[in-house]
């Protein structure tokens, strides 16, 4: 994307190597998915990414309470919530890096309309 739109350089940026980045990732997960597992529906990876972003929410809960989570663990069921994800998005047949892409672009819209009459999103 050329830096000849109305988009902050940040989103510029982003959105420049996401198609690219995001859909390789997506391929290769596809392929190891296929290579190596079982074949599951979009409605077990679905339940699976409730699952694990539920594990990751109460690790949250834990912590907001006052517990010491360890870092670790913060960083195990965040990578199992993108597993799930892409997994979910694979087998849905949903192009997330577009899916995102496009999304990315309504948020900025509605975020400058915003900005325009002072508020903020």
């Amino acid at each position: 994307m050329k830096n000849n739109s109305k988009f902050p350089s940040s989103l510029e940026l982003l959105l420049d190597g996401l198609i690219d980045n995001l859909s390789k990732i997506q391929r290769c997960f596809d392929n190891y998915q296929n290579e190596c597992f079982e074949n599951r529906t979009s409605e077990f990876f679905c339940l699976e990414l409730n699952g694990e972003a539920g594990e990751l929410a109460n690790l949250e809960k834990k912590s907001w309470k006052g517990k010491p989570i360890p870092q670790e663990k913060f960083e195990d069921e965040a990578a199992d919530v993108l597993i799930a994800l892409i997994n979910y998005s694979n087998a849905k047949n949903i192009n997330l890096a577009k899916s995102v892409y496009d999304k990315l672009i309504k948020i900025e819209k509605y975020r400058s309309e915003l900005e325009n009459i002072g508020e903020k999103y």
